[in-house]
């Protein structure tokens, strides 16, 4: 048995591991530069800050809705058809922006990047999951992150420094380019094969259930941190809050793997459960938030709580479904994930308005103490 568990150990970093994490930091540096650019180029075209507003939520939307016809169809279908899909559509949206001549194309561009998005991160969370070995499933699932957490840390910057100093056009084709880098390699990987006989239709993985439904209140505290922290800083006459988010994204980076080896080694619950209670902490922090020391620790603590959760959480979706299912329990996972970000980014503005940020980040303590309620109640059929 310690041979076999020894053996397991040395085959995380495999080719294809390597590989389906490169293909995520190449889409989601794509994806991150255009984060922040996008509202400016709503602007740019005539649009109002409404209408720059609409630009995330409607990617957030399609992106929605796509997540459990693609965890079914991976299922059915395959990852790799459905995962060059999803990276071709994104690709081709970002070079639509080029020629968008007004702000209702641009959102009609923008509704279909979503479902591309939606394709490609669904299907490449699930080829990850394919190629980890099960005994390191949380340790993997951490590094496999940290591309989205190295993209976030310098595409927006890259991102906002090219329409500074080129033009939108140059961010998209670079976009589309890093995307381009996604396409190749993912024509290099071994794909888990679909299963001979085809699973019923559909869309909802229940053994991934309660994870998702953790995952949603935790990414309600989320939606209200990067929807709102940088206005609750400028308020509070805090002007450099970019250091919150590099140290947030470094405490991410750390935790991320750390928290997942814990997960395999001594079970998903010790690292789960702190994990929540720190990003409860830090919404609680900002509620005295008056300087930007504050602000530096509420990154830390958020970032260590989400990196400790997040990939656990994922990891717990999975790991009790067998492979032919382990598309849709991905799907249902990110389903629960976007619609907590989407629908607290819309929550929190308007609790925002009556309340102030101050007394929001307070009260977005509760999403996170129902994350831990739920989490502690619901029913234990995987590995706690």
């Amino acid at each position: 048995m310690e041979q076999k568990a020894i053996k397991q150990e040395e085959q995380l970093w495999t080719r294809d591991f390597v590989v389906i994490t490169l293909i995520s930091l190449f889409t989601f540096i794509g994806f991150q530069m255009l984060l922040p650019t996008l509202p400016v180029y709503a602007k740019h075209l005539g649009g109002s800050d409404t209408a720059a507003g609409l630009v995330v939520g409607i990617f957030t939307f399609s992106a929605v809705i796509i997540r459990p016809f693609t965890g079914y169809f991976l299922d059915v279908y395959g990852r790799k058809g459905i995962l060059l899909m999803g990276l071709l559509i994104f690709t081709a949206s970002v070079l639509a922006y080029i020629w968008a001549p007004s702000l209702l194309i641009l959102l009609v561009f923008r509704f279909i990047h979503g479902l591309g998005w939606g394709l490609t991160s669904t299907a490449s969370s699930t080829v990850a999951t394919d190629v980890i070995p099960k005994s390191r499933l949380g340790e993997g699932m951490g590094y496999y992150g940290l591309s989205g957490t190295l993209s976030m840390a310098l595409a927006p910057a890259l991102g906002l420094y090219i329409i500074s100093c080129f033009n939108f056009n140059v961010l998209f084709l670079l976009s589309a380019g890093m995307l381009t880098v996604a396409i190749v390699l993912a024509l290099t990987i071994n794909y888990h094969k679909p299963a001979t006989t085809k699973p019923g239709f559909n869309l909802i993985e229940k053994a991934a259930l309660r994870p998702t439904i953790v995952v949603f209140f935790i990414t309600m505290t989320y939606g209200a941190v990067v929807a709102f922290i940088a206005l609750y800083a400028a308020q509070q006459g805090i002007g450099n809050i970019g250091s919150f988010f590099t140290i947030y994204a470094l405490t991410l980076a750390l935790a991320r793997p750390i928290c997942g080896r814990l997960a395999d080694r001594i079970g998903f619950g010790f690292v789960i459960i702190p994990g929540i209670i720190l990003i409860a902490g830090a919404m609680f922090l900002l509620y005295f938030a008056g300087s930007i020391q504050w602000f530096w620790l509420v990154a830390i603590l958020y970032g260590a709580g989400f990196g400790a959760a997040q990939p656990a959480l994922q990891a717990l979706a999975v790991i009790s479904v067998p492979p032919q299912r382990r598309g849709l329990a991905n799907g249902t996972f990110f389903t629960g994930f976007d619609m907590g970000i989407g629908l607290s980014s819309i929550m929190w503005g308007a609790v925002a308005g009556v309340t102030g940020y101050s007394v929001m980040y307070l009260l977005a303590t509760i999403p996170a103490i129902a994350a831990l309620v739920s989490y502690l109640l619901l029913g234990r059929k995987a590995p706690a």
